[in-house]
């Protein structure tokens, strides 16, 4: 992965995660933490979507869709679990 690819990378991830962010709780979480959350949910999404037979517009485009509908989930998912561990 050249530099080019990984600033690409880590870009979208910070998308996602603000989307993400913005679509759950109304804000960002930083962007270093945008960043995780929008990886992570690039990896929940391709499967997420995967599994279900989902088909996405390819591009920068569906790859964001697809990252920030993952990171979506997965921020549900930890609310959730934060709110049953309270």
């Amino acid at each position: 992965m050249d530099i080019t690819s990984l600033l690409i990378f880590l870009a979208i991830g910070a998308v996602a995660g603000w989307l993400a962010g913005l679509v759950t709780k109304g804000a960002g979480f930083g962007l270093l933490l945008n960043i995780v959350i929008g990886i992570v949910g690039a990896a929940i999404g391709g499967w997420l979507f995967g599994a279900l037979g989902i088909s996405v517009v390819g591009g920068l485009l569906g790859v964001i869709l697809t990252a920030t509908a993952g990171a979506v989930v997965l921020l549900v998912v930890l609310g959730l679990i934060r709110k049953a561990v309270r």
